[in-house]
């Protein structure tokens, strides 16, 4: 794959990603348990039903999300790309952390 085919790509994700509450909606589901609408409306907290049906249409148009018997689910590409985000946390962490001390006042 050329450099610019990465790049167009990359970009194609990101655009993906980027919508309001798509990461969080991925997230929810991260432990590979189904959930219904109502219990991932829970676990994103503060989505909308509406919001919600578009983020779930656009994440199951983008192979990244499936529904079964029993609600929705990462597919197993979504499940790659969770396994490739499971650092955020720690590096959130460690963020949150440089900027909290960004924001104290220096020592004399």
């Amino acid at each position: 794959m050329s450099s610019k085919d990465n790049h167009v790509a990359m970009s194609q994700l990101l655009a993906l990603l980027e919508a309001r509450y798509a990461i969080r909606v991925l997230w929810a589901l991260r432990d590979g348990h189904p959930q219904t609408f109502r219990l991932l409306q829970d676990s994103v907290g503060g989505i909308t039903p509406n919001t919600l049906n578009t983020r779930i249409k656009e994440l199951r148009e983008a192979g990244l999300l499936g529904h079964g018997h029993d609600g929705y689910c990462v597919t197993p590409i979504g499940a790659d790309l969770l396994k490739r985000l499971s650092d955020l946390p720690a590096f959130a962490v460690r963020w949150t952390a440089v900027q909290g001390r960004k924001k104290l006042p220096p020592t004399p």
